[in-house]
């Protein structure tokens, strides 16, 4: 699939709500509840995805644009993110405020992004990511979807993992019980 900055967009705008729905109003315990040791809550996750909305994608993005009009051509360097950044940030907040925090968020970064009105050339500009090298600003924007995606593939596991037991036989025909994904930051 090609860039398509509509679908994308529309994609982004709907993971507030889908956590909002999911998570908001759990009975008391169950955002610390994790799939074991060394594994991430909903809380982790969402911490993680309000800290990522602040530092990562837009912070990005901006970096890319900024050099669209360079002479030279260089490609601009990210800095790194802190995969564990939402511990300090995330600290003495419940999970209602997280929540509301990112959709708030994502709603500014949303509006900045449509603000842009990215021409198809601008797709294709690069910066240069610590591990992988150049990347596009199309490739970011797909990440970023698919970085909300594997969190809310990782909350449905998180959830599903507390009936682990409570399922019985039925277990077999659970895919989310069965699933080896990871359980830290994409």
């Amino acid at each position: 699939m090609t860039q398509d900055l509509q679908q994308t967009v529309a994609l982004l705008r709907h993971t507030p709500g889908t956590l909002d729905a999911l998570l908001r109003d759990l009975p008391e315990g169950w955002p610390q509840r994790n799939e074991g040791e060394g594994t991430w809550t909903a809380f982790d996750v969402v911490g993680h995805l309000v800290y990522c909305e602040r530092t990562d994608w837009m912070t990005r993005a901006r970096l890319i644009l900024s050099n669209r009009n360079s002479p030279d051509g260089e490609v601009p360097a990210f800095r790194p993110v802190d995969r564990l950044g939402q511990k300090r940030e995330s600290e003495g907040k419940s999970l209602a405020q997280l929540l509301d925090e990112f959709s708030r968020l994502r709603t500014e970064n949303l509006a900045e992004l449509e603000s842009f009105q990215l021409t198809e050339s601008e797709f294709g500009l690069k910066g240069l990511h610590p591990a992988f090298g150049p990347v596009t600003l199309s490739q970011l924007l797909a990440t970023w979807a698919v970085h909300d995606l594997t969190h809310l593939h990782q909350l449905s596991r998180i959830l599903a993992y507390q009936y682990r037991e409570a399922v019985g036989p039925w277990s077999a025909y659970l895919g989310v019980l069965q699933c080896n994904g990871h359980s830290a930051p994409a």
